[in-house]
């Protein structure tokens, strides 16, 4: 008779770390992870190693096991690899897929605007593209639009998953200044 409840509070358990993954990453991660794996043709470690988690870190936050990924910048690889693959018609060759997954793997997450890159380093050389400027009634720039200045949209998405848990209307407003929408709950 243990058993049973012990599996029924283990599921109970399960199914609340993938609504708390869908509030903080507008879906679980199990689902995103499945897309990328899917989309890509490559298995669940290849895409940890090049996340930069170990395959059973992945494995405990794909079946819910684990709710957050605690590093930003595998949060950013995720976010960087998934918007890649949203522009994909078709499965990618393996040589692009190759390309794809070292990209992504090398990318790292930075603070805008408290670090100078080194001397060499592309992110110097061409600061990434911001979207136009949108004033408000009274001429004054927004702040979401404050925020596109300072940061791309998916490192304002990473910010937002890690405010939201403590401060979710700071989290909100990053997604605004990202373009994302807010999260669907599940009530």
């Amino acid at each position: 008779m243990a058993e049973p409840v012990a599996d029924a509070i283990r599921r109970s358990r399960v199914a609340a770390n993938r609504g708390r993954q869908r509030e903080l990453y507008g879906a679980p991660l199990g689902d995103r992870v499945r897309r990328l794996t899917a989309t890509l043709g490559i298995s669940q470690a290849r895409l940890a190693r090049a996340l930069g988690l170990s395959p059973p870190m992945l494995s405990q936050l794909v079946s819910a096991h684990r709710v957050k990924i605690g590093d930003p910048a595998v949060l950013a690889r995720i976010l960087l690899l998934d918007q890649r693959c949203r522009t994909l018609e078709a499965r990618p060759a393996p040589v692009a897929v190759d390309a794809l997954l070292a990209e992504v793997s090398r990318a790292g997450w930075r603070w805008a605007g408290w670090e100078r890159p080194a001397e060499g380093d592309p992110a110097r050389a061409a600061p990434a593209p911001r979207p136009p400027d949108r004033r408000g009634r009274d001429g004054a720039r927004t702040p979401a639009d404050a925020l596109r200045g300072v940061a791309e949209p998916a490192r304002l998405t990473a910010a937002a998953a890690v405010l939201h848990p403590t401060f979710p209307e700071l989290a909100e407003l990053l997604r605004q200044a990202a373009g994302r929408p807010r999260p669907a709950r599940a009530d």
